[in-house]
């Protein structure tokens, strides 16, 4: 064998290591009924600062106000792209967290729109699965600061779950 096989060979089965330790974390995430613990099973929630919750009996999502997600100081404002970044990561806890699924759904498209600036302070979340089929979901989410009829911005998207 070469050297390059080798290598790929380690590849794959550190990656079906990795696996298997992140579907016994989910499970017992799951197993809390937390949406935090399965959000917490993604290093980029810690990264900007996201949490979930249950708030009247589904997930509410929520990154406060960080230094490092200000992407315009004049105003300030959160950076559009922590802002995506927020949106996907909810969706994709929520498609964890209400599915029975052990694998993590794969984004076929994601489409956002940004209807007003993000102000530097707490903003919220609450995402929607709209369809699910055998192998795709479509769902959405949408954001908001002060109230949810004002929305920051809201997205869709398409994941393909196993």
């Amino acid at each position: 064998m070469s050297e390059e096989t080798d290598a790929q060979n380690v590849s794959e089965s550190l990656h079906k290591v990795r696996q298997v330790e992140f579907e016994a974390a989910l499970e017992a995430a799951l197993n809390c009924a937390s949406p935090n613990d399965v959000m917490k099973l993604i290093p980029y929630s810690g990264f900007i600062g996201a949490q979930a919750s249950v708030v009247d009996g589904r997930a509410r999502y929520w990154l406060d106000a960080r230094v490092s997600n200000i992407g315009n100081p004049s105003l300030p404002a959160i950076h559009g792209g922590v802002i995506g970044g927020f949106l996907e990561l909810s969706v994709l806890v929520e498609l964890l967290f209400c599915l029975e699924t052990s694998a993590f759904p794969k984004v076929i498209d994601f489409s956002l729109d940004y209807l007003r600036p993000a102000r530097y302070q707490t903003l919220y979340a609450h995402c929607q699965i709209l369809r699910q089929g055998k192998q795709v979901v479509n769902a959405a989410a949408t954001a908001w600061q002060d109230d949810i009829k004002t929305p920051v911005a809201t997205a869709r998207g398409h994941f393909l779950i196993h």
